[in-house]
């Protein structure tokens, strides 16, 4: 199998974690921003990653969308099971998912970027990088306004996934997609020393998670 992606990108870093978790073997294709669109449109129609290239006999040439991807795994690679047989969890935790892509993930984005072009520019001051965060400010109209949204959006984000805080699992008894989901959309606020200090209990699950799927820690957590 082959993985398309952004090096990154946390909703890449979701499907990765499903893929470890899962203990697939796989490579991946770190693409260009801007370029990728060449080569994503003949192969999905769209130009957003992560993409799954299953590379089997009777299976889809590619698989565009994280959340697919993690359908997609669960449905051809069922032991071990990451999402719930019982309809009532499974619906929580479709529920979770569901709202950390749709929501908390791009909060992750503003806050983060809006971060690193503040007080975070000291990881990485080179002037490929600024450029980098610049053009990812315009283009998804980061500004003060939607940054303070966004902060309020992970207020919420981190509140939901208190139980972490005393059990290992956002839902039922085992590891699910709602904690890959959580993992992979929150994990570069660790770079962000207001988010790290104050929700440490929430970047230890992370990392524990990560551990679990043979994934490496996201940058800020590998201290």
């Amino acid at each position: 199998m082959l993985l398309l992606q952004f090096s990154t990108s946390h909703y890449c870093r979701k499907a990765r974690l499903a893929l470890g978790f899962k203990q697939l073997d796989y490579t991946v294709e770190n693409l260009t921003p801007g370029l990728h669109a060449l080569k994503l449109r003949p192969l999905t129609g769209l130009t957003t990653l992560p993409v799954l290239v299953p590379q089997t006999e009777r299976a889809p040439e590619a698989i565009a969308d994280s959340t697919r991807i993690l359908r997609y795994l669960e449905a051809t690679f069922s032991d071990p099971p990451l999402m719930p047989r019982a309809p009532e969890l499974r619906r929580q935790a479709d529920w979770l998912e569901d709202w950390f892509d749709e929501s908390i993930g791009t909060a992750t984005r503003f806050a983060y970027y809006d971060f690193r072009a503040g007080a975070g520019k000291q990881l990485d001051p080179s002037p490929f990088s600024q450029i980098l965060i610049a053009v990812v400010r315009r283009q998804y109209g980061i500004t003060p306004t939607t940054v303070a949204l966004a902060h309020d959006r992970l207020r919420l984000a981190f509140d939901a996934i208190a139980d972490w805080k005393t059990q290992p699992y956002l839902v039922g008894n085992a590891l699910s997609h709602a904690d890959l989901t959580a993992a992979a959309l929150l994990s570069p606020l660790v770079r962000i020393p207001d988010y790290r200090d104050k929700y440490p209990w929430a970047f230890a699950r992370i990392a524990e998670i990560h551990h679990r799927c043979r994934e490496p820690l996201p940058p800020g957590l590998e201290d």
